[in-house]
């Protein structure tokens, strides 16, 4: 729970002073013997924390799911198996699983989506890693939009979205065999790219390694690099920039 909701529910009389001390002196993560639970995480970094769950075990992804949930209201969860998602959706049937990203989430319905963050991919193929990136962004409060298929062996398709491109406020460029198409749009905007480069490709493209190189020695300016695949920390940064422009 935020401090601010906390706060509001002293100011409306939904909560007494002395239960509000004792939320604020609690420690700040709950102690699950096998996880600690970073409940003060939001408060910190203004981001609540996201269950990265390929290689749990269902006895450990569960508990952690129902503490988050009870916590925040909503849950958000990378890397998910179908397995895993039929197991939470007999206990949260609105839970939501996307098979391209691999995202499980419950999500209020309420939420607000500011800003502008385009996501754009060079090939079909690295769909999944772009939607673990735009859904990342959406779920922390950006308004994404989708831009797929650019790349720069038929760059002319790239120019036809530019005019879009250019009013975000941050760019995720998603690619791999070579991985240029971070420096092509690096070249076309003055708003921040980050690159991410993925394990698409044939062998010698390394299981992602030539896009990295490719990316992290970019000659375009303001092209920046997390790591092989890492859709869900493209999205986070997104967030935060578009958080700061807007």
């Amino acid at each position: 729970m935020k401090t601010i909701d906390i706060l509001n529910k002293v100011k409306d009389q939904e909560m007494t002073v002395e239960e509000a001390e004792r939320f604020f002196r609690r420690e700040p993560f709950q102690e699950m013997g096998y996880a600690k639970l970073d409940t003060h995480r939001e408060t910190r970094s203004g981001f609540p924390e996201v269950i990265f769950c390929s290689g749990k075990a269902d006895t450990h992804l569960l508990p952690i799911v129902k503490r988050l949930y009870e916590d925040n209201g909503e849950v958000f969860g990378t890397r998910a198996s179908q397995e895993q998602y039929e197991m939470l959706k007999n206990i949260y049937p609105d839970i939501q699983y996307d098979p391209i990203s691999h995202i499980i989430k419950i999500e209020k319905n309420d939420k607000e989506h500011t800003g502008l963050i385009a996501v754009c991919t060079a090939g079909t193929a690295d769909i999944p890693v772009a939607e673990e990136a735009a859904q990342t962004a959406e779920y922390f409060g950006s308004h994404v939009e989708r831009i797929f298929d650019v790349g720069v062996s038929g760059i002319h398709r790239l120019f036809s979205r530019l005019e879009v491109i250019q009013k975000a406020n941050c760019i995720v460029a998603v690619a791999g065999m070579e991985g240029a198409l971070a420096s092509v749009l690096g070249g076309l905007v003055d708003k921040p790219v980050i690159a991410v480069p993925t394990s698409v490709g044939y062998g010698a493209n390394f299981h992602g390694l030539s896009a990295l190189l490719t990316m992290i020695n970019s000659c375009a300016n303001g092209v920046a690099t997390v790591n092989i695949d890492n859709g869900y920390g493209a999205g986070y940064l997104a967030t935060q920039i578009n958080r700061m422009a807007k």
